[in-house]
């Protein structure tokens, strides 16, 4: 198949375009930075120039494609607008060149909300918090839309490579630093490895499936303290972690502590299911030296 990737040179979209390609699919990548076109062409995805907030910059090459996956976001005031423009603008390929399109779109499992010791699935009604209360509604853009297959991926907390929030604790411990713990450290991520979740995004783009919706999530239940505790060790950190109270953080990070503070339990059996799809990454503690030393070699 054709597959058009947005933000294929950021930390989602760029595992995700390896792997379609991998799985033997020809990729186009869209990225901002004509810098980063290397990046690109060394795994074999054809680089696009262009911003998710300009649909000219990209209309062509989505028309031409059969599976267009929207992995980008750019974390700016104008994030939110540049995410609907490029979902309209995406949804309005489907409409033009090959046809069906499947249109996949990246959420996130932040939309459940806290969910405590209760474990939810796609069925559940969405409580998102307020850094993400927006992404429902584009959502279901992506699944009402008639003229694409729309589906729609939720990755847990993404860990891994060169990035995610235990990238994060990293950044923090190689820096002499502890990394954040917001609360009490006692709350519950629910993870998901870059691998495996661009393995998902493969299988859904090859399924045919539309109107679906996919959490994506491993099966490691380690608190937050012991996943920062973890990261602190690899990244040679022996200092104390002590735990910033919630009201604190928001002070100074503001709705992104509500965040961090989360404490979820998500089904990704539909997944499962549906497509065949299972985690081969059993959690973040046990091989985190492994994913630091990977974390530190992307900076060089």
């Amino acid at each position: 198949m054709r597959v058009f990737v947005t933000g294929a040179t950021g930390y989602v979209g760029f595992a995700v375009a390896t792997a379609l390609r991998r799985a033997g699919h020809d990729v186009y990548g869209l990225t901002r930075a004509v810098a980063k076109t290397p990046q690109l062409a060394r795994q074999e995805i054809r680089p696009v120039i262009g911003d998710i907030g300009d649909p000219k910059s990209y209309a062509d090459t989505a028309e031409a494609c059969s599976v267009l996956v929207h992995a980008a976001f750019e974390s700016s005031a104008s994030g939110v607008t540049k995410d609907k423009t490029a979902v309209d603008a995406l949804i309005e390929a489907g409409r033009r060149g090959s046809q069906p399109k499947t249109l996949i779109y990246t959420s996130g499992v932040w939309v459940h909300g806290d969910t405590g010791g209760k474990l939810v699935d796609e069925t559940e009604p969405l409580h998102p918090i307020k850094l993400v209360a927006w992404r429902p509604p584009h959502e279901q853009l992506v699944l009402q839309a008639k003229v694409v297959r729309g589906l729609v991926i939720r990755p847990g907390c993404v860990y891994g490579g060169r990035g995610g929030l235990t990238g994060e604790g990293f950044a923090a411990a190689a820096a002499g630093k502890p990394p954040t713990v917001v609360g009490t450290g006692h709350n519950r991520w629910t993870m998901v490895h870059i691998d495996d979740l661009a393995d998902a995004y493969v299988r859904a783009a090859e399924s045919g499936l539309s109107g679906e919706v996919f959490d994506v999530t491993d099966r490691s239940r380690a608190t937050v303290l012991e996943l920062a505790t973890a990261a602190a060790r690899a990244a040679g950190f022996q200092g104390e972690l002590r735990p910033v109270p919630l009201g604190e953080a928001r002070r100074t990070m503001g709705d992104y502590a509500d965040a961090l503070a989360l404490d979820q339990h998500v089904d990704a059996r539909k997944a499962v299911r549906l497509l065949g799809w299972q985690p081969r990454h059993g959690g973040f503690v046990d091989e985190a030296d492994v994913f630091y030393a990977s974390w530190n070699a992307w900076r060089e």
